[in-house]
């Protein structure tokens, strides 16, 4: 691609009013500030906020599951709406893309996915991504929505990421937006426990994730939209929270690979085995001391050293009940090389 890719998310809290309806303030400008840097930048933009547009159209609305499907249905269309509406004064259009995690799971869907984004792109056309509530299954959704942002910034091989909060970056212990991160692990300890803290959930997700799109080579920054011109200066790192980007190397398949698309089980290894798969070698069965969940060959797994600390995912190569029948088996191949990716 000729430019770089810059995803950025809105998250429910960033954009709508106490009363759940989206605000109009705020996503006009967004409308302003991304028209801005359009020309520089191939744009994703993740949105929360379509069940709050639509749950005043569901009588009764308690909140169920049927109920907020059926918000989501009635509130992507008028969500995006508002968004087109914003845009067309700068004469940008946008499209609407709705995603489940089979897109990502797949490497032949993720490709149709990648090949659609382009094309838009090259008629200047603005993705808008959300969830299809309407038919993801509770075990297949995507934690949330900083989640999604984060499977494409990783696969699209984005050069930024950014996250938008109610409030405004990552805060210390004083309540001061910290700047920069070189570390995530680091700054975990200011993420507050309290549940009348503002984004709590929020904060821990978007610094997971984060931790992720930064080992992956992606710049993450958390920043706010109520000051002005806030996405502009947090882009440009005057503003907000910056996680820096760590180095990789790592192939576009091997970064869609290590996104995790759709984690289907895990794998605990001894120290031999993570000694193995560290020097780009295979993991056998004999170094497998532990398998959780039920996958198929060919789904991704999660890689677990013996102290707990994921270190890498893999496509199987055999199904879970293949490995638990076959743990003392030698030569037993679990995952092959290529298909390990480092974390």
């Amino acid at each position: 691609m000729s430019k770089p890719i810059l995803v950025i998310k809105f998250g429910t809290a960033s954009i709508t009013l106490t009363s759940g309806e989206p605000d109009v303030r705020i996503i006009s400008e967004i409308a302003r500030q991304v028209s801005e840097i359009h020309s520089q930048y191939h744009i994703i933009i993740v949105s929360s906020g379509a069940v709050g547009a639509g749950k005043s159209f569901i009588k009764d609305y308690k909140g169920s599951m049927t109920q907020r499907k059926a918000a989501a249905s009635v509130g992507n269309p008028l969500l995006v709406g508002l968004y087109s509406s914003f845009f067309a004064p700068n004469n940008i259009y946008i499209a609407q893309s709705l995603c489940e995690r089979q897109h990502f799971a797949n490497r032949d869907k993720f490709l149709q996915l990648k090949e659609t984004f382009e094309e838009l792109w090259y008629n200047d056309i603005i993705p808008i991504v959300n969830e299809n509530d309407v038919v993801s299954d509770r075990e297949l959704k995507f934690s949330d929505n900083d989640e999604l942002a984060t499977l494409l910034a990783v696969g699209f091989g984005a050069e930024s990421l950014m996250f938008c909060t109610s409030v405004g970056g990552l805060l210390d212990e004083q309540g001061q937006v910290l700047r920069n991160v070189s570390n995530v692990n680091e700054v975990f300890k200011f993420v507050k426990t309290d549940k009348s803290f503002l984004g709590l959930g929020g904060m821990a997700s978007k610094l997971t994730f984060a931790k992720l799109a930064a080992r992956m080579a992606i710049r993450v920054v958390i920043f706010g939209m109520n000051q002005k011109d806030e996405l502009l200066n947090a882009l440009n790192g005057n503003a907000g929270t910056v996680i820096q980007a760590g180095k990789s190397t790592l192939s576009a398949r091997n970064r869609w690979l290590g996104s995790g698309g759709l984690v289907s089980g895990s794998l605990l290894i001894d120290e031999g085995a993570s000694r193995a798969i560290l020097k780009r070698k295979s993991l056998l069965a004999v170094g497998v001391t532990g398998v959780t969940g039920e996958f198929e060959s060919g789904e991704i797994i999660e890689i677990y050293s013996s102290d707990g600390e994921m270190i890498a995912v893999a496509r199987a190569r055999e199904t879970s009940s293949a490995i638990r029948q076959n743990l003392k088996t030698v030569n037993f191949e679990v995952a092959h090389a290529n298909d390990i990716v480092l974390l």
